[in-house]
This record gives C-alpha cells, structure tokens and sequence, in this order.
C-alpha cells in the first residue's frame, strides 16, 4: 500500500530503454544488427531494399512521450520493397535480456499469480496492427505474442502488457540470453498463423511466432516505425519511466559494447 504522495518507480529491466546512448553511431544506418542505438537491434531478411535505423530526436510535437520526459526514440525507415511481401521476409527490433538479470529481479516466473509489466511508446506512419513478442530460449522454448492495437498514423500511443509467470519458463543464473523482447514491423507467413493466441505463454515455434500480418505497412516506401520509453518491471502494474542518468546508462551498456 502507498501513502499518499508517495512515488513509484520501476526497476526497469531494460538497459537503455529512452534511447539515449548511441556508441556507434547516431546517424541514420542502412545495415541490420547493433548499429546505432546500445542494446536494440534491427533484423530483416528478404528485402529489396535495406530500411535505416537510426537514433532520432524527439520534439515537442511529439505528443505524449515528449511530455514524459523522453527526448530520443529508435526510429525505423522502410526500404522500397518493390516485389511486396513476401512469405519469408521480416523486420524486427530485438532486445535481449540476461538470464541471470530475470532470475533474480524478484519475479517468481513459474507462478502464473506473479507478474512483470511490459510497456512502451509506439509510433507507425501506417494505421495498422501490429504484433510483439517475448521469448525464452531455456528449457523447452516459450513464447509470448502480443498485439499493439490498430495504431493511429504518426500518433505516439502507449503500450502496457501485464504478463504472468508459467511453469515452463526456465531462467538460471547466467550470462546467456533469458528473455528476448521482439517488436516487429513486420513477418511474413513463413513466420505467423492465423491461429496463434494472444497474451498467453506456449512452445515457440518458428512459423508460429505471430498472427499474421498486413503487410501494408510493409509495402509502403519510407514508411516509419518507432519505440521509445522501453520498460520491463516485475509486479501488474507499469509504473513511471526509469529514468537514469546518462553516465549509469553509459556504464550499463559499455557492459555490451565493442
């Protein structure tokens, strides 16, 4: 219970979640992988032509994470995908989590009455839906995928997933990968089904990681996706942004870097 006017604030699991270290570059990249922003990467395959990746300013227009303090987002530009979509192309951001950082951050992950929060701010030059999900290689792979909601174009909505524990999901004491966070701008059929569910914990399965997708936003030349105010905290609730200062968030990610 809180007293009144006592304030929240999340141990954000994330490292470098508002985007404000760019070690190696804070110019727009046309390559995949760890090119711009610490901790975040693009992946795609398939394509025509490579999308950028870039580290990107906000302004006071960007209504909504502006206010919250956020002042950087990971910005993605589509390439021009001439021949359209097809079933084995994809786009993705990708944040990887160790395993020993999930095993000892306080949640009981085997218990389904126990919980982390993921939340974040979400922006697409395209009104659509779009899909995400977690994913923990230990044990017998799982899988969580989750959806945006129709987004509206170049409007900054925020996401919040509450999501509980499973007895399946194995994290231990290590520094190997425990927890993917995926955000996709797109996957084509090779990867999604139309069966998948939504926010519940299963086998992953590589051609059933998503719903499938419309690929509008996929088709458009130049079209824009961003995130920012990336936050992963135990308990059922998404608290306040952590913010750190910029010296502890160089530290954390100089940890990965070189």
């Amino acid at each position: 219970n809180l007293s009144f006017g006592q304030a929240v604030t999340a141990k954000n699991l994330v490292i470098n979640g508002a985007f404000t270290v760019a070690q190696r570059s804070s110019d727009p990249v046309n390559d995949d992988s760890y090119r711009t922003v610490d901790r975040f990467q693009l992946l795609y395959g398939g394509t025509d032509n490579h999308p950028t990746q870039a580290q990107h300013a906000l302004t006071s227009s960007d209504t909504g994470p502006y206010e919250k303090g956020f002042r950087f987002s990971y910005h993605i530009t589509n390439g021009d995908q001439t021949s359209g979509a097809g079933s084995g192309d994809y786009m993705n951001i990708r944040h990887r989590l160790e395993s020993q950082n999930i095993a000892q951050s306080g949640w009981n992950f085997t218990s389904p009455s126990s919980f982390v929060t993921l939340s974040f701010w979400v922006k697409s030059s395209v009104s659509q839906n779009f899909y995400g999900y977690l994913y923990v290689p230990q044990g017998t792979s799982q899988l969580y995928t989750f959806e945006t909601g129709i987004l509206t174009a170049n409007t900054w909505t925020k996401v919040t997933k509450t999501i509980s524990g499973n007895s399946n999901l194995v994290f231990d004491s290590s520094n190997g990968v425990g927890l993917d966070i995926v955000i996709a701008p797109f996957w084509g059929t090779d990867y999604t089904d139309s069966g998948v569910s939504l926010n519940s914990w299963g086998a992953y399965a590589s051609g059933t990681r998503t719903p499938d997708y419309t690929s509008t936003w996929y088709t458009t030349n130049d079209a824009t996706f961003e995130i920012t105010g990336v936050q992963l905290e135990v308990g059922s609730f998404s608290s306040d942004f952590q913010f750190k200062s910029f010296a502890e968030e160089l530290a954390l990610c100089q940890r990965y870097f070189y």
